[in-house]
Parts: C-alpha cells; structure tokens; sequence
C-alpha cells in the first residue's frame, strides 16, 4: 500500500467524486483511484463466481428479447443459414 502526500490528499478531497485519475509520468499508465469500499462493491459485481450472476444476465436477455420486435425474423435466418 502506498500513503498519500499532503498534495494528493488535497487534490482528492477538492475533487469530489468517488474516484480520481491518475497518471504515471513514468511509463504514461493511467489509474483510476478509488475508495476501497467501492473498490469491493465493484468487485463482488464483477466476480464471475458471484451467485445469481448468470440467472440475472438470462433475465435480462429475456427482457431484451421479448421488447424485440424483429426477433422472429433474426431466428428464421440462423435457421437458414444452417
């Protein structure tokens, strides 16, 4: 873990958002700095072994799919192409 300088402290408390860019001079990669409890939230999100994660994205397909009017005519031509 790294500590902040008092400047750094100041530029992320003035900026008042939950995360602020960051850029290594030395090799141009740019970070993203973030409080860590976000950092968590977003990685429970993200976690591919998170439980329930497959069932919401078939949910949300399902949706998509029954508010798609040309569905029909995308299924008859992966038939066709078969």
């Amino acid at each position: 873990m790294i500590e902040l300088t008092p400047q750094q402290h100041d530029i992320l408390t003035r900026n008042g958002k939950d995360v602020v860019r960051a850029l290594d001079p030395g090799t141009n990669v740019e970070y993203v700095l973030l409080r860590a409890e976000l950092y968590d939230r977003f990685r429970e999100m993200l976690n591919d072994d998170l439980p329930g994660t497959a069932t919401l994205i078939n949910e949300v397909m399902a949706a998509d799919d029954a508010n798609d009017p040309y569905l029909e005519s995308y299924q008859q031509f992966r038939q066709d192409r078969r």
